[in-house]
């Protein structure tokens, strides 16, 4: 596959008007941290010459329908063997605004996913793993975890959703609002994408 004519979607996950999705200190707000991994992913594929755009560039919360309508609208234009989704969220424990232990990154994919998915999802665990990260993995066998997911099901083109540690986790959200952890999820996303690309050439 030709990078040149690989057109790659970035979804922020969340939107402002979304209630919750935040840290218990609220240091950490879902949709403002998603958008910003969002940004430095699509400039940094785009600095390395891939075609790559955020599906969501309101702040405020869009409808699954609609992020899968614009996908879709470039999959119809493009292709959808030229067109890849990844979905950026942060995962949390509980929703009772208390801090929890559980941690770690994980990536999904909807219950029909095709064989596309599934590499897709292969291809940014492992570089999740080369990045030092605590892979939370569905079992040995099967590191991706699979759910009934819109934004994934929905879309006609490979499409993961990734859940970058947790926001209810005090150590998890203090190292995703760091400089370096930034770079870290940023980074895992660029090489997970660009790698899978090039096992289709």
């Amino acid at each position: 596959m030709n990078q040149r004519i690989m057109r790659i979607l970035i979804d922020n996950g969340h939107g402002i008007d979304t209630p919750g999705k935040r840290s218990p200190d609220g240091k950490l707000r879902e949709y403002a941290y998603s958008r910003e991994i969002a940004s430095r992913i699509v400039t940094a594929l785009r600095a390395r010459g891939y075609q790559a755009e955020r599906l969501v560039i309101e702040d405020s919360d869009i409808s699954l329908g609609e992020r899968c309508r614009r996908a879709n609208e470039v999959c119809a234009k493009y292709g959808s063997g030229a067109v890849l989704l990844v979905s950026i969220h942060c995962n949390a424990a509980r929703s009772d605004g208390e801090w929890h232990s559980a941690y770690g990154w994980s990536a999904y994919v909807s219950n029909n996913a095709s064989s596309s998915s599934k590499r897709l999802a292969v291809s940014l665990i492992e570089a999740a793993e080369r990045e030092g990260l605590t892979v939370r993995r569905y079992s040995r066998s099967t590191a991706y975890w699979t759910q009934n997911l819109a934004i994934c099901r929905d879309t006609r083109c490979p499409a993961v959703l990734t859940e970058n540690l947790f926001q209810d986790n005090l150590n998890d959200v203090s190292f995703l609002l760091s400089e370096e952890g930034k770079a870290v999820i940023t980074n895992l996303h660029v090489e997970g994408i660009i790698n899978y690309i090039k096992s289709l050439i």
